[in-house]
Parts: C-alpha cells; sequence; structure tokens
C-alpha cells in the first residue's frame, strides 16, 4: 500500500518509529513531517497530508499527535476525509469496517510502539463492509 504518515512533535518518536515497521512490512510511506522533535504545529502537517490522501494519491494515512485529538480534527476539515481516533486495535478495525476511516490517528502519549503497531495492521488489515455503514456515510458530508 501506499501510505501517508505525519505527526507533530509529540508524535515525532512514534512516528520514526511506525515509518520504519509500514516500510520493513513492505508498504511505500511518504513522510509528510515533522522531521525533528522540535516544537511544532500539527496543521502544517495534517493538512498536507489529508490533502494528498483525499486526492488518493496515498490509500490511506496515519497521523500522530500527543492525544491523536488535534491532528484528527484537522484532517477531517477534508470534505473526503475520514480520519479516526483510534487508540485500541478493535477500534481501528471498526474504524475501517463501519466507516471507512482513510485516515488513523493515533494518541502518542497514550500508546507504545507496539501498541500503535497492533492499532495499524488492524487498521491497514480491515475492509470496509459496505452496505448499512454505506448508506451512513454518505449521509455525512455537508
Amino acid at each position: 500500500m501506499k501510505i501517508a504518515i505525519a505527526s507533530d512533535h509529540a508524535g515525532f518518536e512514534l512516528k520514526v518509529h511506525v515509518k520504519e515497521y509500514l516500510e520493513k512490512e513492505g508498504h511505500v510511506v511518504k513522510d509528510f513531517g515533522p522531521f525533528s522533535g522540535e516544537s511544532s504545529d500539527y496543521p502544517d502537517f495534517a493538512h498536507p497530508l489529508a490533502k494528498a490522501v483525499e486526492n488518493k494519491e496515498f490509500d490511506l494515512g496515519i497521523s500522530m499527535c500527543g492525544s491523536g485529538n488535534g491532528i484528527n480534527i484537522t484532517a477531517n476539515k477534508h470534505a473526503g476525509i475520514r480520519s479516526a481516533l483510534c487508540w485500541r486495535k478493535d477500534i481501528a478495525e471498526l474504524a475501517r469496517q463501519h466507516n471507512d476511516a482513510n485516515i488513523c490517528a493515533i494518541p502518542a502519549r497514550f500508546v507504545t510502539v507496539a501498541e500503535a503497531k497492533g492499532i495499524i495492521d488492524a487498521f491497514l488489515g480491515a475492509d470496509f463492509e459496505g452496505g448499512r455503514h454505506k448508506r451512513r456515510i454518505d449521509k455525512i458530508p455537508l
């Protein structure tokens, strides 16, 4: 898969591990930044990631910030994005199956690297179920 990733300073260390893991698993990864752990603003990285996923340049996106909330909220400002805050594997799986989420937002201060890998595996391994769920997500855009 082609995966877009981004974070802020609070998610930087986890993003380094995630990028390495995804590449080792054979995925093509584009890192939208930041490229150091210095203080940074998540919208500066969330918007380019979301735009690229929205434009179908990437199959899916993975974002990280301290709580996961800020980067998640920012990505969801894009009409074609369904970013889901995922802190457990089952939530990540359901986000794909029921919500057709195309970005997984991870709370970097609240999960370990091993937990993040499990969340990512669940997210990437699940498929949208369609059916009644399609009807519901079709009602999301204004």
